[in-house]
């Protein structure tokens, strides 16, 4: 084109065949906690720096079932993947949600759901469903095990 140039849509005076959309941010946080004794306290420690980011309320209802989730999540590889040289503690944040996940390197994938589910995990799963989520499992990249919360407002 010559003379004016080139301009978009909504620069020369016509409609705009779609709004450009923005996805609202996502923030993910990742710690590795070695597994050992202090597994469960460094991985609550993590999670309870980020509620902040989150929206979270310290000592709220809703930390502390989510601080009781990291805590059955990080035990759960204690006892089922003590061989696993850690545990990867993942906070992600966005739309209005909180995922946690808990990745280990161990042999053996959780049941979900089904009789093969232990009382731990059924628990977690409840916790997730109080507050609009849910409990799944991604056995393609280090076994990890996911919960999704709703965040109240």
């Amino acid at each position: 084109m010559t003379g004016t140039g080139w301009l978009p849509p909504w620069r020369r005076g016509k409609p705009v065949a779609a709004v450009e959309h923005v996805p609202p941010q996502v923030r993910r946080h990742v710690v590795s906690v070695p597994v050992g004794p202090q597994a469960v306290a460094r991985a609550r420690e993590a999670v309870t720096a980020r509620f902040a980011e989150a929206g979270v309320m310290p000592r709220s209802a809703f930390a502390d079932a989510v601080l009781l989730v990291v805590s059955e999540l990080v035990t759960n590889v204690l006892r089922h993947a003590p061989r696993s040289p850690f545990a990867g503690v993942g906070v992600t944040v966005g739309s209005g949600q909180l995922v946690i996940s808990v990745q280990d390197t161990g042999a053996s994938v959780p049941q979900l759901p089904g009789d093969g589910m232990g009382a731990g995990l059924r628990m977690v799963a409840e916790l997730a469903g109080d507050y609009d989520g849910d409990l799944s499992c991604e056995p393609a990249f280090h076994h990890s095990v996911l919960v999704r919360f709703e965040i109240p407002r």
